[in-house]
């Protein structure tokens, strides 16, 4: 990786995204809900430098387990992403705003439409983050009794995307001419009907605004199973890497970029970006302690409640200090494989259930120490062929984002590993991703589709 070229993003949730989160003393209680507090989280990210500010979405409130959920109240409380980002793009000039919507249930026109007005919104910052969903929440909230079998919502996404796509490039860049004197405000020939009818969606029309800034706003990705590993080989710009550990994530890296010539495309047009979280202290031991003692706020059954889920069956009923008995441990995932192949591991090494709820952490390795011990870490982890970057999750904000950007940032652009200043004022300049042209524009009509 050239130097200077790190990616950095971060994954926010209000108070952060440990469970205990929002029972850290100072914790805003209203946070959630509090567009000025997120204007201050993005506009310090921003001051760092960080390439993209992320929200994760789920159409959906838990409506079971209510008592447990009430204690790690995750997506409860939540605004829309889109609309969030959209109130909060004019805070800031430079930074990517990026968010997940549902290919399972959003329709093709809406996403296209949602994220083409945040492209335009935010002068060229905007981020889509694929996903098909993965709890029946959601499911029966639009009237289903539970998802789709995981590869059917695969297929489903594929085609959504291909229909998401199709309409970006309804207008060609330079459709709107705006000449007076004729009166013609576009040419007509430069717009371009979508007329699409497939497994999933029949679409005839096209986007009513025009081509954004960026062409087409960049995709995020974050599958894992080898479904989603083969849709982010041929669509993603941004892929969310999975693996606790170096090794892990060094395969994962390669099995990915590995993938992509078959769809025609190089490497470099996909970064690979590490789950981690943070934890900078005075010392790695003052690190350590810091952590230990938020998951220590933490009570046991939210720790199962997370296992319930992920793992998608009920371990409640045994004993706490016992290995996990092998009969109980499912064969097979419909939801996060990322996270089902995580708890398994751990239940396989013998560990007992609490020690298994204390260390499950959906797949994100943990980064110790002080703000030069941290930019170790990520050094190694780059250089070693791990990730071309990393989505931090911020356990407790804002605590960890300042700690993060005031410690480790300067430690990293001291290197040479982080760029000093946002070196173009769109996301996909910043990532050093091509502008795509136009699928119905000749040669001659191509504008500004360079690499960056």
């Amino acid at each position: 990786m050239p130097q200077g070229n790190m990616v950095l993003g971060g994954l926010f949730e209000a108070n952060g995204y440990h469970s205990a989160a929002w029972l850290v003393p100072g914790a805003q209680n209203d946070a959630a809900t509090d567009v000025d507090y997120f204007r201050r989280l993005v506009q310090t990210a921003e001051q760092g430098k960080l390439d993209f500010f992320f929200l994760a979405d789920t159409p959906a409130a838990r409506t079971e387990d209510l008592q447990s959920w009430s204690r790690s109240p995750l997506y409860m409380n939540m605004l829309e992403p889109v609309t969030l980002l959209s109130a909060i793009a004019g805070s800031t000039s430079h930074i990517g705003l990026g968010a997940t919507a549902s290919t399972s249930f959003y329709e093709p026109y809406n996403i296209a439409r949602l994220f083409a007005s945040l492209d335009h919104i935010s002068h060229g910052r905007a981020a889509w983050n694929v996903v098909t969903t993965a709890n029946d929440f959601a499911a029966r909230n639009f009237g289903l009794d539970k998802l789709p079998p995981h590869a059917k919502r695969y297929e489903r996404a594929r085609e959504a995307f291909h229909v998401v796509q199709a309409l970006w490039d309804t207008w060609e860049d330079d459709a709107f001419i705006y000449d007076k004197q004729i009166p013609q405000m576009f040419d007509p020939t430069r717009f371009h009907v979508l007329d699409h009818q497939g497994e999933f969606f029949k679409v005839h029309g096209g986007l009513n605004m025009a081509r954004t800034p960026q062409g087409r706003p960049v995709i995020f990705q974050a599958g894992a199973s080898p479904a989603g590993r083969e849709f982010a080989a041929e669509t993603a710009d941004v892929v969310f890497g999975t693996g606790a550990s170096m090794s892990e994530a060094i395969t994962f890296y390669e099995d990915l970029k590995g993938r992509m010539a078959k769809f025609g495309r190089h490497p470099d047009e996909l970064k690979v970006l590490s789950g981690v979280s943070i934890v900078v202290g005075d010392s790695e031991e003052h690190a350590r302690q810091k952590w230990a003692e938020w998951q220590e706020l933490v009570p046991i059954e939210i720790g199962l409640m997370y296992m319930k889920t992920d793992l998608e069956t009920d371990l409640s009923d045994l004993p706490l200090d016992e290995p996990v008995p092998e009969h109980r441990v499912p064969a097979t995932s419909n939801f996060h494989q990322v996270y089902f192949d995580e708890i398994v591991g751990l239940i396989r090494q013998g560990l007992t259930l609490r020690q298994v709820c204390k260390r499950y952490n959906r797949s994100k390795a943990i980064f110790f120490g002080t703000g030069r011990q941290v930019a170790d870490q990520m050094e190694a982890w780059v250089s070693g062929g791990a990730s071309d970057g990393f989505m931090m999750a911020f356990p407790v904000l804002p605590g960890s984002l300042l700690e993060f950007t005031d410690n480790v940032i300067p430690e990293l652009q001291a290197r040479g590993l982080f760029r000093t200043d946002y070196v173009g004022s769109t996301l996909r300049e910043n990532l050093g991703l091509r502008r795509p042209a136009n699928r119905h524009a000749p040669a001659s009509h191509v504008t500004d589709c360079k690499a960056v």
